[in-house]
């Protein structure tokens, strides 16, 4: 049972911030930040969890089977990540490529000390709990001093040229010709090798430039991720689930008549379009696994959505599930994303394996939490970056998806473009 405590917050805004650094302490944490981002499917403005009681940590092979026992164990909260590898636990499937940052496939934990803000209502809830602990912690918290500004160099490298991807996308192109695939999303990564980096400072930058629904702070020891995603996987809320995949992407301008041309270019581009429709589709088929007879539903198609970065097409796919569906049986037949491996599913990702030459890890996986009612909602692990304090490794990756109607030139571009605000922030 857990403890639960209810208070006002003055400045909600200042206080995520400092709840942010406090948090900093703990060797496992997950901070979760919609940035007040208007959404129909949302329970929280802001979400901490610290401190682990219980842990799981594992590879791909069993992974999604281990996860279940461990989620009917416990019971509670729990907080954590499927990378995208955990695809090789679903399918006869490989990830041989380069791994600069060494992550496990699979990590959740149950924490001691979970924070729910709401507007300005804060709900704590304590397991473990010693007298007047709360108290003591949210006066620390309120207390708090910003960490440190470390000055830093970063000699940021590129895994593949302009001229390997084009020839890659060339490749690829050439399985779609053939009829292998008809679409699928090719990514490729940017790094730095001796970094010392200041996880928080760096986040907090990408967040501000940003501001994405589904930003997420993420720290396992000494492994971070620092994500600025715009993208939900998939939701669970009692029998509802809400999958929002994202395909199409449009610059912003500065100029208002210009920002609103380059969002009605993307509201009616026949590319952008075929692309969102064919992911819809199959997300449609993924979610057909556990749910009701002639429950699929599409809420809404192709929706544009305006970012500070970007303008992106958005689909809602809805469906409802039986009570006793386990929610681990509903991710696993859901995973990875339709948004990030293509279609059909299986040859899209045996087609990225070959082609890709990083693999891909905690980037193109989900981030999230399940609550003690069985529900759950995760992000699609985009627009981050990740970092090894240990190997004083960084990494982001960008993709774009690759269909009939694809120019290389056009989907390298647009590569840059979703990198623009990581390059930012790291300098």
């Amino acid at each position: 049972m857990r403890t639960i405590v209810e208070k006002k917050i003055d400045k909600p805004e200042v206080f995520k911030n400092q709840l942010l650094d406090w948090s900093q302490q703990f060797r496992e944490m997950v901070f979760l930040d919609s940035n007040n981002y208007h959404q129909k499917q949302s329970s929280f403005d802001c979400v901490l969890a610290v401190d682990a009681f219980t842990s799981i940590k594992t590879d791909f092979h069993n992974a999604f089977e281990d996860l279940k026992q461990y989620q009917q164990q416990t019971k509670d909260w729990l907080f954590g990540y499927l990378s995208y590898d955990v695809k090789n636990d679903v399918e006869d499937l490989h990830s041989n490529n380069f791994d600069g940052l060494h992550f496990p496939d699979l990590f959740f934990f149950q924490p001691k000390k979970l924070f729910l803000l709401k507007g300005n209502q804060l709900e704590v809830r304590y397991l473990q709990l010693c007298d007047d602990e709360i108290e003591s912690d949210l006066i620390d918290i309120e207390n708090n001093c910003q960490l440190s500004i470390i000055n830093y160099q970063l000699s940021i490298q590129q895994r593949i040229s302009k001229e390997s991807y084009i020839a890659k996308v060339n490749q690829m192109l050439e399985h779609i010709h053939r009829g292998d695939i008809y679409e699928a999303n090719f990514c490729m990564e940017f790094y730095a090798e001796n970094a010392i980096i200041e996880p928080v400072k760096i986040y907090q930058k990408l967040n501000a430039i940003s501001k994405p629904p589904f930003a997420i702070f993420f720290k396992n020891n000494e492994q971070y991720l620092l994500c600025a995603s715009p993208e939900r996987y998939l939701r669970k809320e009692g029998n509802k689930v809400i999958s929002q995949p994202i395909k199409g992407t449009a610059k912003r301008f500065s100029d208002l008549v210009l920002d609103e041309n380059s969002k009605t270019e993307l509201a009616t581009n026949p590319k952008e379009r075929s692309e969102n429709i064919m992911i819809v589709d199959l997300v449609r088929n993924d979610l057909s696994h556990t749910a009701l007879k002639g429950s699929v539903e599409v809420e809404e198609l192709c929706g544009i959505y305006t970012f500070e970065q970007v303008h992106q097409m958005i689909s809602t796919v809805v469906s409802t599930v039986e009570t006793t569906t386990s929610p681990i049986e509903i991710l696993r037949t859901t995973f990875p994303m339709g948004s990030m491996t293509g279609a059909p599913k299986i040859s899209a990702m045996i087609i990225i394996e070959e082609l890709e030459e990083t693999k891909r890890g905690l980037y193109s996986g989900a981030v999230g939490y399940f609550s003690p009612e069985n529900d759950f909602d995760f992000n699609v692990v985009i627009r981050s970056i990740l970092y090894n304090a240990v190997t004083n490794y960084v990494s982001f990756s960008v993709g774009s998806a690759i269909t009939s109607q694809s120019n290389p030139e056009q989907e390298y571009e647009e590569c840059l473009l979703k990198a623009k605000a990581m390059f930012e922030v790291l300098g």
